[in-house]
């Protein structure tokens, strides 16, 4: 089964392409370019010994993605990662958002409609809770208005999904995560921000190996136990398993709504300062920081009920936070060599 992972040689599109194909699938990887490398096809195929069909696309480019669909008719499913994700910067250029995020899925969408049978997986987040009045967070809560234009995008997209399989054999599955941490055991695949990293996981391990002088912790006076923000951090391996397990279902007709949701995190929070003495544990090396103001978009705690992935996927995480972090750790050694 021939199955399109866009955004494939990002952060998670790689570990779950690793995963596709750890299952016998066949993968075609649609990806710009603008945060990932081509060196992270050989990665993969370090690990998996299959070669990855690679197809550099802009999905803004309506007209490219139109002759992918007509060279690849027979495609399966498609697990979309493909789009901008910082909440920082898409306070700060929200119209690179609005475009990036909502045209490309669109225009993906128009293609999928036409046929007899779509599988569709969403990459979407937690942060279209907003800032969720109860923790932890359950798929029923109601959306809250977004903290963020990367946040609107998901929950733009999210409805816009549901619209489009009101009116076709669309079938979907939106998964809500948390915060994806980690890299493949072998580290031959991981985070590979460009620039400055946003996330939290990177910086401390960039900082850790002297690229970056300190780390920044973005406030700490919020309404927690130590007042710094708290997140569900999830390894990315867990994550990818879900994709796969998620498209497994819609393949099956196991699916019993044409839109389904699950949050994929791990159900417990963890505080900044938390992860980063996590880290210190685990590297054996004393991190510097500082606590400078907070940041604009971040919502103060957000962690995962996940009993309906639990019992309706099956699927559950595996790995530790310090496990995740121990990875991070190993593939930020290797890549600096």
């Amino acid at each position: 089964m021939k199955i399109v992972v866009t955004g494939g040689l990002g952060f998670i599109g790689s570990h779950t392409v690793v995963e596709l194909q750890n299952q016998g699938f066949e993968v075609i990887i649609i990806d710009n370019l603008s945060n990932a490398s081509l060196d992270v096809l050989d990665g993969i195929f370090s690990i998996t010994g299959k070669k990855t069909e690679f197809e550099k696309m802009d999905l803004r480019d309506k007209a490219a993605v139109q002759s992918f669909f007509k060279k690849y008719p027979d495609v399966t499913g498609i697990i979309h990662f493909a789009a901008s994700k910082a909440v920082g910067e898409s306070v700060q250029n929200p119209l690179l958002y609005y475009e990036n995020n909502i045209s490309a899925l669109i225009y993906i969408l128009q293609e999928l409609q036409q046929k007899q049978e779509a599988h569709f997986i969403f990459s979407s987040s937690c942060t279209v809770y907003g800032q969720a009045k109860n923790m932890p967070i359950t798929e029923k809560v109601p959306i809250q208005p977004a903290m963020s234009p990367y946040g609107n995008t998901k929950q733009i997209g999210e409805e816009i999904i549901a619209d489009v399989a009101k009116i076709s054999n669309l079938k979907a599955v939106l998964l809500r995560y948390f915060n994806p941490i980690g890299a493949h055991d072998s580290a031959a695949i991981g985070e590979l921000p460009l620039g400055v990293p946003q996330n939290l996981v990177p910086f401390i391990t960039q900082t850790a190996m002297g690229l970056r002088p300190e780390l920044a912790v973005f406030g700490d006076d919020y309404p927690t136990a130590d007042g710094t923000c708290v997140r569900d951090y999830i390894h990315v391996v867990d994550l990818a398993k879900a994709h796969v397990i998620a498209l497994q279902r819609l393949i099956d007709k196991k699916n019993t709504e044409n839109v389904e949701v699950f949050n994929l995190g791990t159900g417990t929070g963890s505080s900044v300062l938390e992860v980063i003495h996590a880290f210190e544990k685990v590297s054996q090396k004393k991190l510097p920081y500082k606590i400078v103001n907070r940041r604009e978009g971040d919502v103060v705690e957000a962690y995962a009920d996940t009993k309906k992935a639990n019992k309706v996927l099956g699927w559950k995480t595996e790995l530790s936070l310090e496990q995740a972090l121990e990875s991070a750790w190993k593939w930020e050694q290797k890549i600096r060599r």
